[in-house]
């Protein structure tokens, strides 16, 4: 009895211990075992399961033939406009095999952890022509590959052993699944015919991590190796990028095979649309030009798209105030007057106002998430909703939108431009600047204590704003996203979906393998900082000049701060006893430096950024600073908490 397929979803079926059988590799389809009950286990790249004819199946890859020979073309010169590519004919290990697939995917840099299974994949790496950086932790390594995919624009890729290794990229996986990062992850595997028996170090990989990856599968043999690889870095990094899982059995690396053709993929049922309706464009061009009171709101999904050139040019030439996600800072110069900076929870009270009161709310690459909505049942309650984005199921999945548009940012951005007209808008940007001189972000700048926003702020003026940040996940987090003025993309690597504490420092050593040239600076807090402190040595180990600048106020500051606010103050289990952060440092092979006088903020940053190797700086800052605006929760964007507080300030 077969599985099901149809052209937008692939059926696994699976036997009773959940692992993945057989499968045919010209029709994907699975077969029952001949003996025990089974279970039907769905991996969906989108739409609905209905059984699908070979000539169906025949009709669905012509149909596709086109896209898929346009998106090889473009990610590769080294492709044929055929979409396959070609290894050479020659009988070659399952390992070579995937080490030739990753160089003729451009990979020369890669990330990973060395294990018993995949020790013929590691010995053909041995001669291979890539970087690899072995990280201290398989997390702290799947983190290295995002950030180095999100500043390089590259898919990452990261390497793991069965097993613990394999279930360490858990959280990995997750973060860039979140927010929507090419990743390929690698893992070993026992062998074929111990999987489902508790073997050593056995793992049902795949099970594990299908909620966290866009798509993952098991190779059981060795002939569909190089094709599986092929499709796995054109599915992460197509449509709304996201992580891949390929998981091998040793077997199959070990297993010899002739490739006597081109590579060529087999993926019916996943079915691109880059180009947005005509039709639909048009309606969204008019509703603009016709809007008195319109804000462009923008996520990451912008710099995913490679639109922020686009994304300028329309906000230009129409006339448009921007607001951008926490993701999607950099994606328009904040330094601009039409920038609103961030929205959301912690965002600023103006962006916050002018999406309340917009009267036409233009969405591109951003997915209405709860830190952004606030009560989705008051959220921008009079605009109509334009929504531009690639994924077609992202559209009205949380805000009812009035105007779809499904597709790549870039190319209807760019059809926006030449059909949107310029607009003076007048009272609208008043309005908008008299909420920036009332609202602006502030803090105690007369206090004698470090304030935590005062470094950020001597951060960015003696980076000139052009420092590649990196983020914990807390208050550090959302100070950065304030304080520090992004003014291109790729220039903030966050956590954003998932919000991963520890992503700080591993995303920092990424970030600078991707830019060598770049001063990258982990603006880290210190709970998240304990999590994933080990990488350090990494960074030690390929002398990366890395800068970690620690806002130790010793609490889990975030958490400790809804404590406050609505817990009466107890704190209960929110503090840690930390250790000397900059002594760790050089015990690890680093610079490492306390500050704890406000006067000493800008000299030590000064000589931070001229170091040479890797540096910890450990600020020792206002304990219980808090962030402030604050939407607390349940409640509307507009109903903000601390702005009386910050008006006190001015």
């Amino acid at each position: 009895m077969a599985g099901f397929k149809s052209s937008s979803c692939l059926v696994v079926f699976s036997s009773k211990n959940g692992w993945p059988l057989e499968a045919d590799p010209k029709s994907h389809s699975w077969e029952f075992p001949k003996n025990g009950s089974s279970s039907g286990i769905t991996k969906c790249l989108s739409g609905k399961v209905k059984k699908m004819s070979s000539k169906a199946r025949s009709s669905a890859k012509s149909a596709d033939k086109s896209a898929f020979d346009k998106a090889t073309a473009d990610k590769s010169t080294s492709r044929s406009k055929t979409g396959m590519t070609s290894l050479g004919k020659q009988d070659k290990a399952g390992a070579q095999i995937i080490v030739d697939s990753l160089i003729e995917e451009g990979v020369d840099t890669m990330f990973g952890y060395i294990g018993g299974v995949v020790l013929p994949l590691f010995d053909r790496l041995y001669d291979a022509p890539i970087r690899f950086i072995n990280p201290r932790h398989e997390q702290g390594g799947c983190h290295m590959a995002d950030a180095y995919s999100r500043v390089s624009g590259k898919v990452g890729v990261m390497v793991a052993t069965s097993g613990p290794g394999a279930c360490n990229l858990v959280t990995g996986l997750a973060t860039a699944m979140m927010d929507s990062v090419p990743i390929v992850a690698l893992t070993g595997q026992v062998r074929t015919e111990l999987i489902g028996n508790d073997a050593f170090q056995e793992a049902d990989t795949t099970g594990i991590t299908r909620p966290v990856t866009k798509y993952n599968c098991i190779v059981k043999d060795v002939k569909d190796l190089a094709r599986l690889i092929k499709e796995a870095f054109y599915i992460a990094s197509t449509g709304r990028p996201g992580p891949v899982l390929i998981d091998i059995p040793v077997d199959v690396e070990v297993s010899r095979y002739s490739i006597d053709r081109p590579v060529e993929m087999d993926l019916p049922g996943y079915r691109l649309r880059p180009k947005g309706n005509a039709r639909q464009i048009s309606i969204a061009a008019k509703a603009i030009n016709k809007s008195e009171q319109p804000v462009l709101y923008v996520g990451g999904g912008i710099i995913s798209a490679n639109a922020s050139d686009e994304l300028r040019q329309l906000a230009k030439k129409a006339h448009l105030p921007v607001t951008m996600t926490l993701l999607g800072l950099g994606s328009f110069d904040q330094r601009e007057p039409e920038s609103l900076d961030m929205l959301g929870m912690h965002g600023s009270a103006y962006a916050n106002y002018a999406v309340q009161q917009c009267d036409l709310l233009i969405a591109v690459g951003a997915r209405f998430d709860d830190r952004v909505t606030g009560k989705l049942a008051t959220f921008a309650p009079n605009a109509k909703i334009i929504h531009i984005d690639i994924d077609p199921s992202s559209i009205s999945k949380n805000i009812r939108v009035d105007i779809p548009v499904v597709g790549d940012a870039k190319e209807i951005l760019g059809e926006l431009i030449k059909e949107v007209e310029f607009r003076e808008r007048k009272k609208w940007f008043n309005k908008i600047s008299e909420w920036k001189k009332k609202y602006p972000f502030r803090y105690d700048n007369t206090s004698s204590k470090i304030k935590p926003q005062y470094v950020i702020e001597e951060i960015c003026r003696q980076t000139e704003n052009g420092a590649i940040i990196t983020t914990g996940v807390g208050q550090n987090q959302m100070w950065a996203a304030q304080f520090y003025k992004f003014i291109r993309p790729r220039q903030l690597i966050s956590s954003g979906g998932l919000g991963t504490m520890g992503y700080g420092l591993p995303a920092a050593i990424g970030a600078q393998i991707a830019k060598p040239d770049a001063t990258v600076i982990d603006i880290d807090g210190d709970h998240s900082f304990n999590m994933t402190m080990t990488e350090l040595s990494t960074a030690v180990e390929h002398n990366l000049p890395i800068k970690v600048c620690v806002l130790n106020n010793g609490y889990m500051g975030m958490v400790r701060q809804w404590q406050e606010l609505f817990y009466n103050k107890r704190y209960s289990k929110t503090y840690l006893a930390n250790p000397d952060y900059a002594a760790v440092a050089r015990a690890l092979g680093a610079v490492g430096e306390t500050v704890d006088k406000k006067a000493d903020v800008p000299k030590i940053i000064k000589s931070m950024l001229k170091e040479k190797k890797p540096c910890v700086v450990d600020f020792r800052v206002e304990r219980e600073e808090n962030v402030w605006p604050m939407v607390p929760a349940g409640k509307s964007i507009d109903e903000m908490s601390g702005l009386d507080i910050l008006e006190s300030m001015a």
